[in-house]
C-alpha cells in the first residue's frame, strides 16, 4: 500500500480544544492508526506543522509528540507550497485575517468556528474560497457524536412522527477564577476579544437543528452576563463584557419550535453537559453527548396533576436505551477524516464555509434580537 502525505498547518494547537481535540485526538490519533485508509491502495499520512504565537508552548507540543516542523510565522507557512491545508482554531478575533490569507496562498481550509466576527466577513470568506477553488471545510463536530448520531437514525427511521418541538439544555458552572482556577480561557468572557456564549454555541445550535430536523427560520433571544466580575489568567480581576448565559428560541422549517438554554453560570443536574429532548406525536427521544433514551407513544405513562401526594412513578426508569449497533469514534477526528479524504479525492463534503456562515447569522441575529426585544427571521443565504 504506498502512502500519500499530506502537510497541515495547524494554527492554534497551543489551546485546550486546538490541542486536545484536533492535534492530540484528530491528526496524531490518525498518526497513531497507520494513516487514513483512502480505499484506492493508497493511505493518507498527515504531517502537521504547528503554528501559534508562543514559541515556548510549540516547541514543548512538538517535543512531547516527536514532531519536526513548528513556528511563529504564519507567513512564512502559508507562502510554503509544500503545505497542503491551513487549520485555524485560534482566537475567533484573529481568525478571519488568517484564512483570507491561507485562501489567497491557495491553501485548503478547516477552521472552527465561528469563522469570522460577522456575516459580511463570513459570506466573503466562502466566496473567495469558491473563486480561489480550494477545498474549504468548518468544524461541525457535535453531528458525529454518538448521541446525536443515535438521534439522527431516530429521526430518519421516523420514530418521532410528526417532531413538534426540540429542548436543549447546555452547559455548566465556570470557576470565576478567584477562589479556584477558571476552567476556559479570560478572552470568552470579553465581547472585545470575541467572547460571549452566543458567538460561540449559537453557531453549533445552527447546525444541529440544520443537520437534524430542519433550517432555522426565526430566532429569539436573551442573552445576558449573570457573572460581571472574573479573574484572569494573572489572578487579575477584570470586568466581564461578554454574555455568558443565552436563552433563545429558535423556529425551524415545518413549524418545529426549538429551546435551547446555554449557559456558563448554571450548576449541572442532568445526566450529561449537553441534552437535547425531541417530542413526537409518536414517541420521544433524550439524546446527550454520548446516550440517547427513547420513550414510545404505545409505552407513555399517564401522569396525573396532584400535589397533594408524592411522586408514585420513577419517571426516568420509563425511558429504553437506544443500542449504540456500531462503534463511535471521536466525533472530531472522524469529521477530520471525512475531510482528509475530501481534500485527497474530491469526495462530497457539506460543513464548507457557506455552513459556516450561516451560524456567524444565527448568532448576530440572536445578540440583535437580545438588544431589540423581538423575534428575527432568519433568511436564508447563498453566494
Amino acid at each position: 500500500m504506498t502512502r500519500r502525505t499530506v502537510r497541515i498547518a495547524m494554527n492554534g494547537v497551543t489551546g485546550r480544544m486546538g490541542y486536545r481535540q484536533h492535534l492530540l485526538r484528530s491528526v496524531l490519533a490518525i498518526r497513531e492508526n497507520g494513516g487514513l485508509d483512502l480505499g484506492d491502495g493508497s493511505m493518507l499520512w498527515p504531517e502537521p506543522v504547528l503554528v501559534g504565537r508562543r514559541d515556548l508552548a510549540l516547541k514543548a507540543i512538538a517535543e512531547r509528540h516527536g514532531l519536526d516542523e513548528w513556528t511563529t510565522d504564519l507567513d512564512a507557512v502559508l507562502t510554503d507550497a509544500s503545505i497542503d491545508v491551513y487549520f485555524d482554531s485560534q482566537l475567533t478575533s484573529a481568525r478571519e485575517d488568517a484564512l483570507r490569507k491561507a485562501i489567497a496562498a491557495g491553501k485548503h481550509i478547516y477552521t472552527e468556528k465561528p469563522t469570522a466576527t460577522g456575516l459580511d466577513g463570513a459570506l466573503d470568506l466562502a466566496r473567495l474560497a469558491q473563486a480561489a477553488g480550494v477545498r474549504h471545510g468548518v468544524v461541525q463536530d457535535k453531528l458525529f457524536l454518538p448521541g446525536l448520531l443515535k438521534l439522527k437514525r431516530l429521526v430518519d427511521g421516523g420514530f418521532f412522527g410528526r417532531i413538534l418541538s426540540v429542548r436543549g439544555e447546555f452547559g455548566y458552572w465556570v470557576f470565576e477564577g478567584d477562589w479556584q482556577e477558571a476552567q476556559r480561557p479570560s478572552w470568552n468572557y470579553r465581547s472585545e476579544d470575541g467572547g460571549g456564549i452566543v458567538v460561540d454555541m449559537f453557531p453549533h445550535w445552527e447546525y444541529v437543528l440544520n443537520g437534524l430536523f430542519g433550517r432555522v427560520t426565526s430566532v429569539q433571544a436573551h442573552a445576558v452576563t449573570h457573572i460581571p466580575r472574573r479573574w484572569d489568567e494573572r489572578g487579575e480581576p477584570y470586568g466581564a463584557t461578554a454574555d455568558d448565559a443565552a436563552y433563545g428560541i429558535f423556529e425551524l422549517d415545518g413549524g418545529v419550535v426549538a429551546q435551547i438554554n446555554s449557559s456558563w453560570a448554571v450548576r449541572v443536574n442532568r445526566d450529561e453537559l449537553v441534552e437535547f429532548q425531541v417530542d413526537g406525536t409518536e414517541g420521544s427521544a433524550v439524546a446527550g453527548l454520548r446516550r440517547c433514551r427513547v420513550q414510545h407513544r404505545a409505552h407513555t405513562p399517564k401522569p396525573v396533576w396532584n400535589p397533594d401526594l408524592p411522586a408514585t412513578e420513577t419517571f426516568r426508569d420509563q425511558w429504553q436505551e437506544v443500542p449504540d449497533n456500531g462503534e463511535f469514534d471521536n466525533g472530531f477526528k472522524a469529521q477530520w477524516e471525512l475531510f482528509l479524504r475530501h481534500v485527497a479525492l474530491g469526495t462530497p463534503w457539506e460543513w464548507d464555509l457557506l455552513a459556516g456562515a450561516r451560524g456567524v447569522q444565527l448568532a448576530e441575529l440572536g445578540l440583535r434580537s437580545s438588544a431589540e426585544g423581538r423575534r428575527l427571521p432568519v433568511p436564508e443565504l447563498s453566494l
